[in-house]
């Protein structure tokens, strides 16, 4: 066995993403030198369907490149994270994205921008900072419209990106096979250039080799009289050989053994590092694919809250309530979500989430605020736009994760086959919940209000500092549980409640300020008109603005998660 080495190679992650059937396997193929236990559809269900069902990696090197020369690599590795491009897999493909460093955005040159493309596009956006289009299958175009159709499409896709973090990106010609799978040996075309451009766009990646281990692992497989390789991305942190690490789904630690990179053992691997971490004495079969950290580190939580944003292209509503498929690192879950936002000052001055603060119920998730927007502190109806907004995620079943973790909420249950965007909204995990009962313990702590209102009218005066109210509350309201709330006239003057009135659901109203003139005016009009009956029964609106009864107006708002479902007031 050779001898381990240390690493003076910069390994660079590119996500190889499109639609279904784009070439990306074969563009992968065309590109790599060297292929991992994972690549190139080696999966014996990818070879007879004929189509990537999991993430394939593949790599090759390179000279470092002049603009990152003087950073102690002497050389540049590129990892292929091939992902598949069928709508079904799309929480694998978000599983592959989240470890990338720079993405390749395969399009066929024939097709153009399709469904699986666009959600590409949206993943992209949220989880790396630079793109390369590559548009595939050239050897398809008539050779007279080649040139014509390739600016054609490139001017659409520059179009198309405009609106993106990516725009103007480069975009790269290739035939990645030429002829298709059941071509012969003819050489690919424009992959030189597309190699160039890659290393034009690489950059110094952030690494911290400080910190608890974090490692994404995919595969998990067994060597014969070696034990078993887990094969992944670090995503944090350092592990060198004779360490101990834990696998916090199983709940079991083991020793690293060994270690490799593309197949050449290494002592060491950090952050960023794609590599197999060889272990004893553990079955392969009992983990597909999931997290490997430091032990003690990472927690299993039964519910979260998020920093959150809503995906522009989603069409549909992210409501309340509702439940969302949502991905976390490589686990995917059904969670209920409930929305909820800063008050306008608190936005103002500290955005961050803290159980401290008080926030406001929402309906649904709102679409980010296209420009400085702010709306008069205290009030609280519902806007169409708003920053700072979060998510309480309850998972049907428990989830272990890094904390600050990326989340993407999805409808996965959309027909695959519709032209939609099934990615509904993103954020970060900014709190976690490790306790099963979470309900009890926890959430009363989040003060997550909703504010409500009620209407009555005042009925009779019974001297100026007090009147007799109804129609603000049934025959079977328990009226005890709202003395003392303060209410307002529409006349101006403010009251508090001061108990039942008979068993019909009146109430009395004290006045401290006494009764202006305009409401003793109109209560002696309205005290004038024959019959009661007819008062409570006549419709209102149709009187004369100084004829119509006096409005009791009762404002407050109960937190979500209060047991006792107690009414504040401020």
């Amino acid at each position: 066995m050779a001898a381990a080495t240390e690493n003076t190679v910069l390994n660079f992650n590119v996500g190889v993403l499109g639609h279904i059937d784009s070439g990306k396997t074969s563009l992968a193929k065309a590109l790599s030198t060297t292929a991992s236990t994972a690549s190139f559809d080696k999966n014996p269900q990818s070879k007879e369907r004929g189509i990537t069902l999991d993430l394939g990696f593949s790599s090759f090197s390179v000279s470092i490149p002049d603009h990152l020369n003087g950073n102690a690599y002497d050389t540049l590795q590129f990892t292929l994270v091939d992902c598949p491009g069928h709508a079904s897999l799309i929480r694998t493909i978000i599983g592959g994205a989240q470890i990338i460093d720079l993405m390749m955005l395969v399009i066929d040159v024939t097709k153009g921008m399709q469904t699986q493309s666009a959600e590409c596009l949206i993943i992209g956006e949220i989880t790396c900072k630079k793109m390369v289009v590559v548009l595939n299958k050239v050897d398809l175009l008539p050779p007279q419209k080649k040139q014509a159709t390739i600016e054609k499409m490139t001017k659409r896709m520059l179009k198309t990106l405009e609106s993106t973090c990516f725009a103007g990106s480069p975009v790269i010609a290739v035939a990645a096979k030429p002829g298709g799978p059941d071509g012969g040996e003819e050489c690919s075309e424009g992959i030189d250039q597309l190699i160039e451009e890659l290393k034009r766009q690489t950059y110094i990646p952030a690494r911290d080799s400080s910190g608890p281990l974090l490692f994404s692992l995919d595969h998990c497989f067994a060597i014969r009289g070696q034990g078993t390789v887990m094969t992944g991305t670090m995503l944090s942190g350092k592990v060198t050989v004779n360490d101990t690490v834990e696998i916090p789904a199983l709940k079991v630690n083991k020793k690293v053994k060994s270690m490799q990179m593309f197949h050449k053992p290494v002592t060491s691997i950090s952050q960023g590092d794609r590599a197999g971490i060889c272990v004893t004495q553990f079955d392969p079969k009992q983990l597909e694919r999931g997290l490997v950290c430091t032990p003690g580190t990472l927690p299993t939580i039964f519910a979260g809250i998020i920093s959150v944003k809503k995906i522009s292209y989603f069409k549909g509503a992210c409501t309340t309530k509702a439940k969302f498929h949502v991905t976390m690192g490589h686990d995917t879950v059904m969670s209920k979500v409930t929305f909820f936002r800063c008050l306008t000052d608190q936005e103002d001055s500290n955005p961050e989430f803290s159980f401290s603060k008080e926030f406001i119920y929402q309906d649904e998730l709102l679409k980010p605020l296209p420009s400085k927007e702010t709306k008069k502190s205290g009030d609280f109806d519902q806007p169409q736009t708003a920053n700072h907004q979060w998510a309480l995620l309850e998972f049907e079943k428990p989830v272990t994760c890094p904390e600050a973790c990326l989340v993407i909420g999805s409808k996965l249950d959309t027909d695959i086959h519709s032209n939609t965007c099934r990615l509904a909204f993103h954020g970060r995990l900014v709190s976690h919940m490790t306790e099963k009962n979470y309900l009890d313990t926890i959430l009363p702590q989040l003060k997550i209000f909703k504010t409500k209102c009620r209407e009555g009218f005042v009925e009779r005066m019974t001297d100026e500092y007090s009147v007799i109210g109804r129609s603000l509350f049934k025959k079977e309201t328990n009226i005890q549980l709202f003395v003392g709330l303060k209410v307002h006239l529409s006349t101006g003057e403010e009251g508090v409640i001061e108990g039942g009135f008979g068993q019909s659901g009146k109430f009395k109203v004290r006045i401290p300020s006494g009764l202006g003139d305009e409401a003793s005016k109109q209560l002696s009009i309205l005290s004038k008109k024959k019959g009661k009956k007819k008062q409570d029964t006549e419709d209102v609106s149709s009187l004369p603005h100084d004829h119509q009864p006096i409005k009791i107006i009762l404002h407050f708002k109960r937190y979500m998660f209060d047991a006792k479902k107690q009414m504040i007031q401020s």
